[in-house]
């Protein structure tokens, strides 16, 4: 492994400074936003759960899901190349009364939920692949190769109110190729030791930052690392019907009600799954159909309840991708599954009410504007996982456009880099977008008015 230089004494600097430092060996703490408020959530190794300390009184959290080992389930891997999913530690969740001022566990300090958030990190595809199907094992033990313990740091350091991860969190499959030094004894499958390794341990400083609105990837499907998932970071309650464990209930389980997360002041985020969405059209005998027109009329139905929404899901609706068949590269819409069925419902395909998409998904940051009154599209896939191969165009070709009636007027990317997102409020519907390089440089600008969006450096 690389020596940690810089990133490590940041690490270092930020945990004595936020007293973040892990009161036990196998302790991680969170603030989820969720359905019906903040919840705390703490995993740790001992058998029981601790207080919670909220203004100075002591409340007993609750048993989320106890330590077991789950027996192994059909994933999308060889039999082989799967295991049993082993989870040592013990979930612990407690509900925070609005207005909480003041948190702590085990006399670690928790981020309370802002009534007016202004500032907001936005990252996805955090992950570091290992996956034998594509012959992908990314240098999960090199920081620069896999570099989110670097973009966490980074993004603690902004001082966020708020912090959206837009799926994607826990990408190690299988068993890193013998041959490729850089992951070699890595972690793998879909236990405790694989989303430490991927997310917990890197993610710490960011944890303790702010509170955290987590999106679904599809690599928490539950087939894959659903899991840890429901265990861990799902916002609501967890039941036998949903924790992933049943094959026969992955289909129900695969696809979560839409809800609404307040900002302050006349702006909101919506929260919706779909991550099982394909990149074709969604037929419509297919059971995934209803569930999808079903997801558009909630949000449809929760974007009148504020002047602004930011709508996040992980797989993008307006956004492009680029990819290749026959050696030829070819853009295509992102997200085909979810786009046909909400289309069915209107060809505006978004609710009038919805004026930005935050996504991931695409391992790259995207921008895309509209002049025909679709939202505007935001892609932030570029925090760990290994990039593309194909990368996106430079610009775009003419009359380019990732959904029918779709109008492109402003598109920017940055497909070479890793690194994190920032929103700035300047009004309920004016907000400045940063693109942060994992060393910290400044990679673009953006504004964002109203559905429209328009970036310093733009690519059409």
């Amino acid at each position: 492994m690389r020596d940690r230089g810089w990133a490590g004494a940041l690490l270092a600097g930020l945990a004595a400074a936020s007293g973040a430092g892990q009161a036990a060996a196998e302790t991680s703490a969170l603030v989820v936003m969720g359905p019906a408020g903040a919840v705390a959530r703490v995993i740790t190794d001992a058998q029981s759960c601790p207080d919670i300390l909220i203004d100075g009184r002591a409340r007993a959290m609750r048993l989320r899901a106890p330590a077991a080992t789950v027996a192994q389930r059909p994933t999308l891997s060889k039999v082989e190349l799967s295991k049993p999913s082993a989870f040592p530690v013990t979930a612990c969740e407690a509900p925070l009364p609005r207005g909480a001022r003041k948190i702590s566990v085990a006399g670690r300090p928790l981020p309370a939920p802002k009534a007016v958030v202004r500032r907001i990190v936005v990252i996805g595809d955090t992950g570091c692949r290992m996956k034998e199907a594509d012959h992908a094992y990314q240098a999960c033990n090199d920081e620069a190769a896999y570099p989110f313990a670097h973009v966490a740091a980074r993004a603690a350091a902004w001082k966020p109110d708020l912090v959206i991860h837009v799926g994607d969190y826990q990408y190690r499959e299988n068993p890193c190729n013998e041959a490729v030094a850089d992951c070699r004894g890595s972690p793998w499958g879909y236990g405790w030791d694989a989303w430490k390794a991927d997310f917990f341990a890197p993610g710490a400083p960011l944890l303790a930052a702010a509170p955290w609105v987590a999106a679904r990837g599809n690599h928490e499907d539950c087939a894959r690392a659903g899991q840890g998932w429901m265990r861990f970071l799902d916002p609501a309650p967890l039941s036998a019907e949903r924790a992933c464990d049943d094959p026969a209930s992955d289909l129900a389980t695969d696809d979560a009600t839409p809800y609404a997360v307040p900002l302050g002041g006349g702006a909101q985020v919506i929260v919706a799954d779909m991550a099982s969405a394909g990149n074709k059209p969604t037929a419509a005998d297919d059971p995934r159909h209803a569930q999808f027109a079903a997801d558009r009329a909630v949000i449809e139905r929760l974007s009148r309840q504020a002047g602004f929404t930011f709508l996040t899901l992980h797989k993008p609706i307006l956004g492009f991708a680029a990819l290749v068949k026959d050696d030829h590269p070819f853009l295509a819409p992102a997200t085909s599954g979810i786009q046909s069925v909400f289309a069915e419902a209107d060809p505006a395909i978004l609710p009038e009410g919805v004026d930005v998409i935050l996504s991931g998904h695409i391992h790259v940051w995207e921008q895309v504007s509209f002049s025909s009154g679709h939202p505007s599209q935001f892609i932030a896939g570029f925090s760990g996982t290994q990039e593309d191969i194909v990368p996106l165009p430079s610009t775009l070709p003419p009359g380019a456009s990732p959904a029918p009636g779709a109008k492109v007027e402003a598109f920017s990317s940055w497909v070479d880099g890793f690194g994190y997102m920032t929103l700035e409020r300047r009004a309920a519907d004016r907000w400045t977008v940063k693109v942060w390089g994992v060393d910290g440089r400044l990679m673009n600008r953006c504004e964002i008015h109203g559905k429209r969006s328009r970036c310093e450096k733009a690519s059409v």
